[in-house]
Formats: C-alpha cells, sequence, structure tokens
C-alpha cells in the first residue's frame, strides 16, 4: 500500500518535475552558449510566463476572460519600482513624488513581495462584485477595470510619473532569478489547480447551476483565486520592472495584454502545462517574426517599410488556435507521468481520490 501511495503522489505531482526541468536545462544552454542578446529575450520570456501562470489561474480555472490582469502587473511593476529606487534617483524620476515615498527604500527581494501584497490588496478591494458577474457581462467588467487601472497609472504623477517614463531602476533581474520566479509560480499555480478550491473553481466553470446547487459559493471561491492571480501578476510586474528599467504606463495596457493573452490561449489556458508551453512558443514565434520584420527593413528589401508584422501575426495565429483547437495545445491535459501498475496496485491506485 505504501508503494501504491507513493507511486500516486510521483505521479500527481511530476508535471512539476517534467515542466520544471526543461525551463533550468533552457536557462543553463542559453547563459553557457549564447550572447547577451539572447540571454536577456529568454530572461523576458520567463518573466511573461510568470504572468501567464497568474492569469492561468482565474481564467483557466473560472473561465472567465481575465482582461484587468496586466493592469496589476503594473500596479506591481510601479510599487516594486518605488520601493527599490534610492531617494535621489526618485527626485530626478518622479520630481512631484510624495515625501512618504521618497525616502522609502527597500532590499529588491522585499520590493518584490509588496509589490505583489498591494496588487493582491487592489484586487481584494475592488473585485469582489466583480465575481457574481459571468460570461459577456464578466469579460466587459474586467476590461473596464483595466482601462481604470490605466487611467489611473497615467495621471497619478505623483507616483506613477504620469504618461511619461519611469527611469532610474536598478536591473535586479537577472536570467536565474527570473527562472526561480517562474519556478516557484509554476508550483503555486499547480498546487492551487489541485487544492480543494482550485477544484470547486473548476466545478463552477463547468457548470454554473449544478455547482451551486452542490453548496459551492462561486463568488468567494472566485473572489480569492483573483486575489491570488492578482499577486502573481504584482510579482511578475516587479521582475518587469527590474529587468527593463524604465517604462511607462502604456507598457501595461492593450499590447501586454494581447500577448500575455495570446500566451495562455495558443498553449491551452485550462492547465498549466499549457500555460508553460504557450509562453514558449508564442515568445520564440514573436521574436523570430520580429527578427524577419528588422531585416526586410535594415536590407531594404521592400520598396516600403514593413510594420506591424509581428501584431498581424500574433493576431493570425490567435485566430486560427480559436477556430482549429479552441482549448489550446494542450487542452485541459497536463504533462504527467503514467507508471506502470500490476492489477492489485492499479486498484489502490484507483481507489485514491481524484483532483479533477
Amino acid at each position: 500500500m505504501k508503494r501504491a501511495r507513493l507511486i500516486a503522489w510521483l505521479s500527481r505531482y511530476s508535471t512539476i518535475v517534467i515542466l520544471a526541468v526543461p525551463i533550468l536545462l533552457v536557462a543553463a544552454f542559453t547563459e553557457l552558449i549564447a550572447g547577451t542578446l539572447l540571454i536577456r529575450l529568454v530572461t523576458a520570456m520567463f518573466v511573461s510566463m510568470i504572468i501567464v501562470l497568474g492569469m492561468q489561474v482565474f481564467m483557466g480555472n473560472s473561465g472567465i476572460l481575465a482582461w484587468a490582469h496586466v493592469g496589476f502587473m503594473g500596479i506591481g511593476a510601479y510599487v516594486a519600482a518605488l520601493c527599490s529606487m534610492t531617494p535621489h534617483i526618485k527626485e530626478i524620476a518622479i520630481p512631484q513624488v510624495y515625501p512618504f515615498l521618497l525616502n522609502l527604500q527597500l532590499p529588491f527581494w522585499l520590493s518584490l513581495l509588496v509589490g505583489s501584497a498591494i496588487a493582491a490588496l487592489v484586487a481584494a478591494v475592488i473585485s469582489y462584485p466583480l465575481m457574481r458577474l459571468s460570461d459577456a457581462a464578466a469579460a466587459i467588467t474586467s476590461f473596464a477595470l483595466l482601462i481604470i487601472i490605466h487611467a489611473v497609472l497615467v495621471h497619478w504623477d505623483r507616483v506613477t510619473n504620469g504618461p511619461r517614463t519611469l527611469f532610474g531602476i536598478e536591473e535586479y533581474t537577472t536570467l536565474w532569478i527570473s527562472v526561480s520566479g517562474a519556478i516557484l509560480m509554476l508550483i503555486l499555480a499547480y498546487f492551487f489547480k489541485e487544492s480543494s478550491l482550485g477544484l470547486r473553481l473548476r466545478a463552477s466553470r463547468e457548470d454554473y447551476h449544478a455547482a451551486s446547487a452542490m453548496g459551492i459559493n462561486i463568488t468567494q471561491v472566485r473572489y480569492l483565486s483573483f486575489v491570488v492571480s492578482a499577486a502573481i501578476a504584482g510579482f511578475g510586474g516587479g521582475l518587469f520592472a527590474h529587468y527593463i528599467t524604465s517604462f511607462t504606463p502604456d507598457a501595461f495596457y492593450l499590447i501586454e495584454t494581447f500577448n500575455v493573452l495570446a500566451m495562455l490561449v495558443v498553449g491551452g489556458p485550462l492547465g498549466i502545462s499549457g500555460a508553460v508551453i504557450g509562453t514558449i512558443l508564442v515568445t520564440v514565434a514573436r521574436e523570430g517574426v520580429r527578427a524577419v520584420e528588422n531585416t526586410i527593413n535594415l536590407n531594404h528589401l521592400l520598396p516600403f517599410e514593413v510594420i506591424g508584422l509581428t501584431e498581424v501575426f500574433l493576431a493570425t495565429v490567435l485566430i486560427l488556435s480559436l477556430i482549429l483547437r479552441p482549448q489550446g495545445i494542450m487542452g485541459s491535459r497536463e504533462l504527467r507521468w503514467k507508471p506502470k501498475q500490476s492489477s492489485g496496485e492499479a486498484n489502490e491506485l484507483d481507489a485514491q481520490p481524484a483532483s479533477e
């Protein structure tokens, strides 16, 4: 019986290992043979993976389109940047900064945690009434929330420097820090999915009325998952801020929302494996098309300048994915080790409670 339980445990959590090991191998291979440009691209990919995993926590398990997710990434980015910047740099970068923020300076990791906590706090304060909505109404209000967050970031010049560029942020996000963050959020997202909360949330996704009839408080489970999702987005935003080192509120608006949605939808929003695979595939495809676009323009291969080829390509891929495979490449499946058992072990494993 102990052996059967051990096999069941290894099989259940093998997804984490199957996904984490290639991530570590990609990072090691990149650092050993790649130049600075490729290292930066791979670092950005792992930061994007954190954002996509955060979106999967809510959108993948609830089935509700999470337009506002990138807005919480922006909150985490600005808060983490303000917490880590020196007072001297703040005086230059944000001339009208509040006095209590001017003298605030925290270590990098603590700044990330504060940014994540503030993003979660904002989500906790404003999102509960929105969790009562479903379908088109939920998607519309989520998009409206993204617009509100963007407007605040643009006009709160004493905190964000308004629509102008916030600069002077230290580049703390390295390749291995982004890898560590991605694996940490991978584990968190997987355990959330396997938890009782994740199971109840997926039940509400599959059949709202049946889940409600079984006694599931759908508003509450959606609310808790939304807060967790916002916290992950805020953490990823903090890593992004300390990777890119200068940005405006437009970095957390429609273009980034489109990129994150494409990564999740192409890979498959219903599983952690889909989020990871979609991030890698879309990043490789996007950078490949961008390189083609730059080559065409720099070598004047066409009589006119090519602009927006990357966005058109991603939009086309997203449309084709939704038409040909609406549930993405992975669907609801996870990459998982399934050992062969004897008939006795199989009976014992079948007696174990399933997570789905």
